[in-house]
């Protein structure tokens, strides 16, 4: 199959390592894997802060980039949701009923990274092998709108070497939230403390999850704390294998991550 990857602006800035992951991972499993050039943002940033209007070149440029897409893998929960429930509707209300129906067909050739190898490959042993102790954090937009559901589960219970351990409260915003960190920094701090203190309670060497804007924000806070727990993102620990295992990256922290006291 030939697979179209949508790498998402914010992994091409502080996270590129999982763009090349899920190319590695696509393309052992047997897939062409192509970046068409014209990619940049989805949209989302300007569509949740409120500039629809201003979301409208940007949403149509998507659109155009993977027109010829067989079908769009992403390593982002969050930008694959905004494909889904906001690109059509942005259009749409600019008068762009084309474009937007062109959108709505992108949508449904567009999938977040377990989806694809859950539901389209029938996949959930992809190889890889990492052992380490990993908690995983089930992200905001991949558990409510996507509804990923236990599928980032089901492949990382096929890891060899890796002990998964349940995250308490997983189910918790861990506060980032884009823009809401920064413009609300005290209560995502709090959120953030809250969730940093359920992942340590579980003595995980990693935590994981599907989308780098909440690991950055989580690994962020982890690193000001000196725990030695590292983000690392589902697509890292899928496309590692025995004869070559992926470095331990955490990713950057959010500009909002303040340091915080994790209660005992």
């Amino acid at each position: 199959m030939r697979v179209a990857l949508f790498a998402t602006c914010l992994v091409d800035t502080v996270a590129p390592q999982v763009a090349m992951a899920t190319a590695r991972l696509l393309e052992r499993l047997g897939h062409e894997v192509v970046v068409p050039p014209g990619q940049a943002c989805c949209g989302q940033m300007h569509v949740n802060t409120g500039y629809r209007r201003e979301a409208v070149p940007i949403v149509a440029n998507h659109v155009r980039a993977f027109a010829g897409a067989e079908v769009i893998v992403s390593p982002s929960g969050s930008c694959v949701a905004s494909i889904h429930h906001q690109q059509a509707m942005v259009l749409r209300r600019a008068g762009e009923e084309q474009l937007a129906a062109e959108a709505e067909a992108l949508a449904e050739r567009t999938y977040e990274l377990s989806q694809f190898l859950v539901d389209v490959l029938g996949v959930t042993d992809v190889g890889a092998y990492y052992p380490h102790r990993v908690t995983y954090h089930p992200t905001c937009h991949s558990l409510r709108l996507l509804r990923v559901g236990d599928r980032p589960l089901q492949l990382l219970r096929a890891v060899r070497g890796l002990e998964l351990v349940e995250l308490p409260a997983a189910e918790q915003c861990c506060g980032f939230g884009g823009t809401f960190s920064i413009k609300n920094s005290d209560t995502s701090t709090a959120m953030l403390t809250d969730k940093m203190a359920n992942i340590l309670s579980t003595h995980a060497e990693v935590c994981t999850a599907g989308d780098a804007s909440c690991l950055m924000h989580i690994g962020g806070g982890l690193s000001r704390l000196r725990s030695g727990t590292r983000t690392v993102h589902l697509a890292e620990i899928l496309a590692s294998t025995e004869d070559a295992v992926s470095p331990h990256q955490t990713t950057r922290p959010a500009i909002s991550a303040e340091t915080a006291e994790v209660p005992a």
